[in-house]
């Protein structure tokens, strides 16, 4: 069970990248939502679990955010209040595939 402070921390982070990934990214035709956003129990580090539609540009996409994952805590930092923002770790969630007859 998570701590009121660190859910509310993972709330704060999910958030801002949600802001941050619509306002300054472009990712050609790809949609790209937060799922998730966990925070671990020292503050540090921050998993943040994407879906990405569609599969073929997930890779194109993952590695913009990753390539631009420096500037992306900087405006988290500037736009709230917290004193350090964790480091973070993108993963790619992947659906299962269903097919329907």
């Amino acid at each position: 069970m998570r701590s009121h402070h660190n859910e509310k921390l993972a709330s704060v982070i999910e958030h801002e990248l949600n802001l941050i990934l619509v306002r300054d990214f472009n990712f050609g035709g790809a949609i790209v939502t937060i799922l998730d956003a966990t925070v671990s129990k020292d503050n540090l580090k921050a998993r943040v679990r994407l879906g990405i539609i569609p599969y073929i540009k997930e890779v194109e996409a993952f590695m913009e955010i990753k390539k631009r994952e420096r500037e992306i805590r900087h405006k988290i930092l500037k736009n709230t209040r917290l004193r350090a923002v964790p480091k973070l770790f993108f993963e790619i969630v992947q659906e299962q595939k269903t097919e329907t007859a």
